[in-house]
């Protein structure tokens, strides 16, 4: 679910860059989410696109495929108009953070 390869090759290893790239990204995760769950419960589509774009990047930063994939498919159903299944990708894409999340907080304790 997380795979840290990038970072540490992007950081040469050093343990206190990944640790400030983990934190700012576990800092920033929850309210990307806020702002996303706010864009659905108002219909705002391309604003919830805009969000999940930006949290693209980050989520492939931590190696978390799974959730750059979900967002990639919440960019799509909008950009198709397929409001329907917007919601249950969200839902998905919150546990796939949550996940990750456990496992890059026992990150943080080890490095």
């Amino acid at each position: 679910m997380v795979d840290l390869t990038f970072l540490k090759q992007f950081t040469k290893g050093d343990s206190q860059k990944m640790k400030r790239y983990v934190s700012l990204y576990l800092d920033m995760l929850p309210k990307t989410f806020a702002e996303m769950k706010s864009n659905l419960k108002n219909a705002d589509w391309e604003q919830l696109r805009i969000n999940a774009h930006s949290l693209k990047p980050q989520a492939d930063f931590m190696g978390i495929n799974s959730l750059k994939e979900h967002l990639i498919k919440i960019e799509e159903a909008v950009e198709i108009k397929n409001f329907d299944v917007l919601e249950n990708l969200f839902i998905r894409s919150v546990k796939i953070a949550a996940d990750s999340e456990i496992i890059l907080n026992k990150i943080l304790e080890e490095l």
